[in-house]
């Protein structure tokens, strides 16, 4: 069986605030796409539901799943827990769905390192500028601006591991960002020509922090 007629893992990452998981749920929409559902130990937002945004779970639970190897990967962000269930994974990836993370750079090379016999394609989505990542944040139920700086602090770190995917996209306009993303998955799985401009996403990064 070929790259082509199986599923592939598909990973968004960004730092908090640029657009990933409104990303990943606009593909999610599309037939042979699922987001793989991560396990978590934070608290839910206003309008998630257990299930599907995530798992909500305690500490410990979260503790006894990583004992018995039930992640594909897991990092701690911001003082919680975020797992990828390796069982569900797998099983899709095999019913030739491609699966989607939104998840942080921990967990993409986390990811890396299980070398599973799937085609992997990586996504680091910026924002576009400084001044509009802090608005989003800012309006988020947090309501909090000292967590939005907290985040934004945060924000010059994660930004540096763009150089580790394979594309970086900046997400100016919503539905321009996920049309870009939605071609070069199809041009990667078929290993056509993907190359994007470096030097452009160089200069971005460079006014942002």
């Amino acid at each position: 069986m070929s790259f082509a007629d199986e599923g592939s893992i598909v990973i968004l990452s960004s730092p908090s605030g640029a657009g990933k998981t409104t990303l990943v749920k606009k593909l999610s929409k599309l037939k042979n796409y699922t987001i793989s559902v991560s396990h978590t130990t934070r608290p839910p937002r206003t309008n998630e539901t257990n299930g599907k945004d995530y798992f909500f779970i305690s500490n410990k639970k979260f503790k006894y799943l990583i004992k018995k190897k039930k992640f594909l990967e897991y990092a701690k962000v911001f003082n919680n827990y975020y797992g990828s269930s390796k069982d569900f994974v797998i099983k899709n990836l095999k019913k030739e769905k491609n699966v989607l993370f939104d998840i942080d750079w921990q967990g993409t090379e986390k990811i890396k390192k299980q070398k599973l016999k799937f085609k992997l394609i990586t996504f680091f989505i910026l924002p576009p500028s400084r001044k509009i990542l802090f608005k989003r944040l800012s309006n988020r139920d947090m309501k909090d601006k000292l967590i939005a700086s907290q985040r934004m602090k945060q924000f010059d770190k994660d930004v540096l591991h763009w150089k580790n995917y394979d594309y970086v996209v900046v997400n100016r306009n919503l539905e321009n960002c996920y049309k870009k993303i939605l071609k070069l998955i199809n041009l990667n799985k078929y290993n056509l020509n993907t190359r994007y401009n470096k030097k452009a996403i160089k200069e971005h990064i460079k006014k942002l922090i």
